[in-house]
């Protein structure tokens, strides 16, 4: 059956009790994770069409790439990069024959732990950035697997721009907006939403699984907490 997906089942109720605590540790630590090679590759290879000018978008998390696809073309004077770390996604068949797919867009198999920070230490600044339906982690004890409860997400913020996390689970969105908030210094809210023209598979899926969405969307730019740097 096509709509018949399920809204992540968990314990938690809430903001996880320790997400504060985690948040404020990684802010003040050093991330001395090494970063991999074939990740310092993705990144160059990912900036190699753009012509330094043009505005940034950043898919993190593609998937199969079809949000990408929408945004490059929603946005033809930008160049917007989808960033998958599995190769198996990547590669699936897109809704468009290469002869109609957007010119303004690159695809990079990369681990956005790297990927992230690597564009941070370049100084490199965003005008959109897309978290769309990450891995939820709903058991209590998975806190650490979220991206907001990760070390790296400290980095995420000094991207600056427009940024947007969705999600099918509410919990999700909520503790993503208190994390950031934590980060930027100032309250971040968080909403439900429709999607009309759905950006992935999986918001089609879900919206038509009459499943309630919900987002967080931030200016960031402009905000001088951002230049604490953690690294």
């Amino acid at each position: 059956m096509y709509a018949n997906s399920s809204i992540p089942e968990s314990a938690q109720q809430g903001v996880h009790e320790h997400l504060a605590q985690r948040v404020a540790k990684h802010a003040s630590s050093e991330f001395r994770k090494p970063y991999l090679d074939y990740n310092k590759a993705a990144f160059e290879a990912s900036l190699a069409g753009w012509d330094g000018k043009a505005p940034l978008i950043l898919d993190a998390g593609c998937g199969v790439g079809h949000s990408t696809i929408q945004l490059a073309r929603e946005f033809p004077d930008h160049w917007v990069i989808g960033v998958d770390q599995s190769e198996d996604r990547l590669s699936r068949k897109k809704p468009y024959p290469d002869a109609l797919m957007p010119k303004n867009m690159v695809f990079v198999r990369a681990d956005l732990v790297d990927y992230w920070r690597l564009m941070a230490d370049a100084g490199i600044k965003l005008a959109r950035h897309y978290i769309l339906y990450p891995n939820p982690w709903p058991k209590v004890g998975h806190l650490a697997r979220r991206w907001h409860a990760h070390p790296v997400f400290p980095f995420v913020p000094r991207l600056g721009g427009r940024l947007e996390c969705r999600s099918n689970w509410n919990i999700y969105v909520e503790e993503f907006a208190v994390a950031l908030g934590l980060l930027i210094g100032r309250e971040v809210k968080w909403e439900s939403f429709e999607a009309p023209s759905p950006l992935t598979p999986f918001e089609r899926k879900y919206r038509d699984s009459g499943q309630t969405l919900y987002r967080c969307v931030v200016e960031l730019d402009s905000q001088p907490n951002l230049e604490h740097n953690p690294s």
